[in-house]
């Protein structure tokens, strides 16, 4: 905060209360058996460096940013993840089944002062066309060779462990012999808990599987319930430049066929785009960061932003290479469906963004009552230096 220039004197109290508010519901989540599994951990982990990634351009510059490598990055976060993942899944305890109706909603709206409504900087409502470069066939015949000697390496009475450590390509899970901890089915992709929870003993090994994240052997180690504690060693093929020029030509091809309208980009996305996420919804994109519809132009990737710095509304990109969510090469083109110009939040436009405000005042209400009352029943004691910050919550000072 001081870097960026927004620390105040009130700084270091803001940001010692936001600790003693997680130390509250890491306590209660304890009280309450909540738990984060590994396997979460390491998702949520994978999710930040891809988008770190995707913002400073590559591993590279982001490992130089930091002066650490990605492993070392991700050790560094781990811990505080995981006290963050615990208390978000406490406080979604407590507030998830919060809703608003339309007229507490109408209500909320009309109470704020006009010059009091948020400002909305321009935004864009995309749909995108994805193909991924055709992996060749003796690359994936390579791969399901290697995974195959791995295996008969184990049976013979090697380590999976260890062969994971060496060679798996996972690198959440490789450097843990290629743990995962116990996971039920729905933690995982479904190829991968078909074979997985077919697993009857431990120490058994599957066959070769294939999924979205490359090719797989995997080994339980214990079975609790309806879940598994596993291994895996994952191998991802390699993405050859010729196929990278298919990718390319492809969708130059598809790009050529919508301009001179043989096709719809409607239709073009619905037969050809490989993004699963989107090709049923006509290529719609969601903005992760807000889990709406609504894009500005700082919160798209920068190969996006770049191919889309001249593109007006109902034009579409070229093809420009980027990578997915899961850090893999793909070639994509970009429709800019609407473009909404700055303004002032309103119910026409606006009304997803005033339900979401007007929720997370009721949900602030209830955790304003929690906190309070969960004061009262806990012990608190606060250095000197503490006893005159202007804290939000009065109860922390008895």
């Amino acid at each position: 905060m001081k870097a960026q220039g927004s620390a105040t004197e009130s700084t270091k109290c803001e940001v010692f209360e936001d600790l003693l508010y997680q130390k509250l519901l890491l306590d209660q989540a304890q009280k309450d058996s909540i738990e984060v599994t590994e396997k979460e951990i390491d998702d949520n982990l994978d999710r930040r460096i891809r988008y770190f990634v995707s913002q400073v351009g590559s591993e590279q510059k982001l490992e130089e940013f930091y002066g650490k490598s990605i492993s070392e990055i991700k050790e560094e976060f781990r811990e505080v993840i995981a006290r963050q993942m615990l208390s978000e899944r406490m406080q979604g305890k407590l507030t998830g089944d919060v809703k608003v109706t339309p007229t507490e909603i109408r209500r909320f709206y009309n109470t704020i002062p006009k010059d009091s409504l948020p400002k909305i900087n321009k935004q864009l409502i995309l749909q995108q066309l994805v193909r991924y470069p055709p992996i060749d066939e003796k690359e994936k015949l390579e791969i399901k060779e290697k995974l195959k000697a791995y295996r008969d390496r184990i049976i013979k009475g090697e380590k999976f462990s260890t062969l994971a450590v060496l060679y798996s390509e996972d690198p959440g899970s490789a450097r843990k012999g290629g743990e995962l901890g116990f996971v039920g089915r729905n933690d995982l992709v479904p190829e991968f808990a078909a074979v997985a929870f077919k697993l009857k003993e431990p120490d058994d090994v599957s066959r070769i599987v294939e999924t979205e994240f490359g090719f797989h052997i995997i080994q339980m180690i214990e079975k609790r319930g309806e879940q598994m504690n596993l291994r895996h060693i994952l191998l991802k093929p390699k993405i050859a430049p010729t196929d990278l020029l298919k990718a390319q030509k492809l969708t130059d091809s598809l790009r050529l066929a919508i301009s001179i309208d043989s096709i719809s980009f409607d239709q073009a996305v619905t037969r050809f785009s490989e993004d699963v996420e989107t090709n049923k919804n006509n290529g719609l994109m969601m903005n992760p960061m807000t889990g709406n519809t609504f894009f500005e132009y700082d919160q798209l990737q920068p190969a996006m932003a770049y191919a889309l710095k001249d593109v007006s509304e109902h034009g579409m990109s070229k093809p420009f290479k980027t990578q997915d969510e899961r850090a893999r090469d793909v070639y994509k083109i970009v429709y800019i469906k609407e473009i909404i110009e700055p303004h002032t939040a309103n119910m026409t436009q606006d009304y997803q963004l005033i339900q979401d405000i007007c929720q997370a005042h009721k949900q602030q209400d209830i955790m304003t009552a929690w906190v309070l009352k969960k004061q009262q029943s806990t012990y608190i004691k606060l250095e000197d230096d503490f006893k005159t910050c202007p804290f939000k919550y009065q109860g922390w000072i008895k």
